[in-house]
């Protein structure tokens, strides 16, 4: 945190609450301790962040607050430095993931222009990924990256230093390559920020800009977007989907000012398994309310299988549009 108000995002916090319209936690909860607001406001009457860490734990780092603040607060941003005060149990185990990850050796340079950083939960449904790579591979030119940064992502999240050799393996075979496709959302904002020369695209940005996946999606769809790549690119990304929106007539999981609502609404402690998993169903279906729809599609694995259960219409992947 910062040594000074003056120096501190929260200070700037002028209590409109816009980010309660936005925040999955707060809906769901309807505690503005829980809230961005809440955070800020507890910050600039003393409170230090291991006063709130509760509440700073129960952020899904979705990143639907920071596109709608009109003090332009990297509100994600300060929650994610807020977390590195905390003494989170997970945090030994995973700096020991870090430290081996770090002392593995490095694969062989990539040969190819474009790698896809699929990440655990793309690489565990087998069909879906060979799908998506079908799909974005041309020539040969794509190749799947040997290191996905889960770990670092998780460290992220939970608000670990990242040490250096780590980062560094991470990012080493990455630099010479002409696009980097990037599956998790919360990877992706900081991949843009460690690699600015780099052409850093998100999966879902990726697919839904190809010929066959955009020839396959209908006017009957509702597109559920993956909200973390979506809002760390807010401005570019939001006209992205508006021309999709124009050019195909589908819906999208959007709400105030076009923010992508998260389907899912779950604290650090239950992304962890630390804490039991909430009922994301009403949530789900919430977000499902007032659209008429034949079928949903999907961006991410986690969405894909919630509205799976949650609806009784057909779930597909957004790879598999195109088939």
């Amino acid at each position: 945190m910062a040594n000074s108000m003056q120096d501190a995002p929260h200070a700037a916090c002028s209590g409109c609450s816009l980010c309660l319209l936005v925040c999955p936690m707060w809906r769901q909860s309807r505690d503005i301790g829980l809230s961005p607001h809440g955070y800020a406001k507890a910050l600039q009457h003393g409170a230090t962040a291991a006063d709130i860490a509760t509440e700073l734990d129960s952020c899904t780092l979705c990143g639907a607050c920071d596109p709608v603040c009109p003090e332009q607060i990297d509100l994600s941003g300060m929650i994610m430095k807020l977390r590195r005060e905390l003494d989170h149990p997970a945090k030994p185990d995973l700096h020991a993931r870090m430290q081996t990850q770090a002392a593995r050796p490095h694969a062989p340079p990539l040969t190819v222009t474009i790698a896809l950083l699929p990440g655990h939960s793309l690489r565990t449904h087998k069909d879906t990924l060979a799908r998506v790579a079908a799909l974005l591979g041309k020539d040969g030119a794509l190749a799947m990256a040997d290191d996905d940064g889960d770990d670092i992502a998780l460290a992220l999240e939970t608000g670990m230093e990242i040490p250096p050799q780590r980062l560094q393996r991470f990012l080493t075979p990455l630099r010479q390559l002409e696009k980097i496709i990037v599956a998790n959302g919360l990877l992706f904002a900081h991949l843009q920020q460690w690699l600015p020369a780099a052409h850093i695209v998100s999966l879902g940005a990726a697919l839904s800009g190809h010929r066959a996946v955009r020839s396959g999606l209908r006017a009957t769809d509702l597109y559920v977007i993956e909200p973390r790549a979506y809002h760390a690119d807010y401005e570019r990304l939001v006209q992205h989907y508006d021309r999709l929106r124009v050019a195909k007539g589908c819906a999208f999981n959007l709400d105030l000012q076009r923010i992508a609502i998260p389907a899912t609404a779950r604290s650090l402690p239950q992304r962890l398994g630390m804490a039991a998993a909430i009922d994301d169903d009403h949530h789900a279906r919430w977000i499902l309310h007032g659209h008429k729809f034949d079928r949903i599609v999907a961006e991410s694995i986690e969405d894909h299988a919630l509205m799976s259960r949650v609806s009784d219409c057909p779930v597909v992947h957004l790879a598999e549009v195109a088939e």
